[in-house]
């Protein structure tokens, strides 16, 4: 409103919500030109764990970017290959962050999930629940970088 980038940082009982701005590509109609600071990454932190959701990410992120995430244990990430980042790009953003616990979301169909996790699986592990619910603690988080498909399409 302001035309400043939005700046969201609020407590709710014991979650602490924060904002991390980046850039999209214009939608429909606007050229692809890019609009800054027009997605956030929203991190929640509650009971010691750091979780990011991406958001509509549309590119890969900087140092800067990095450093206002800090430490992030779980990032959901948008795996559709297409509105939001294609998915050499997300892998990269998915290294960048280095989280242990890594959920797909915002995909459109079972072929666009499975095209974005038999990539993963070259990089990361991958695991797929039987149910669609998962309780995390600190202790429980992966020791290395795993992709966890939750069911529910």
């Amino acid at each position: 409103e302001d035309g400043q980038p939005a700046a969201h940082e609020i407590t709710v009982d014991d979650v602490w919500i924060r904002n991390v701005t980046t850039n999209v590509r214009g939608g429909f109609g606007t050229s692809g030109t890019l609009q800054r600071d027009q997605n956030s990454i929203f991190v929640f932190e509650v009971s010691g764990l750091c979780i990011a959701h991406l958001g509509h990410l549309h590119h890969t992120l900087t140092p800067d970017h990095l450093n206002a995430l800090g430490r992030i244990d779980v990032v959901l990430a948008p795996v559709d290959g297409g509105y939001t980042l294609n998915v050499d790009d997300m892998i990269h953003v998915l290294q960048q962050i280095n989280a242990p616990l890594i959920i797909p979301m915002h995909f459109f169909g079972v072929s666009t999930l499975q095209t974005f996790v038999s990539r993963l699986g070259e990089h990361f592990e991958v695991e797929t629940s039987p149910i669609p619910v998962v309780t995390l603690s600190r202790p429980t988080l992966p020791r290395q970088p795993t992709v966890l498909v939750l069911p529910g399409f």
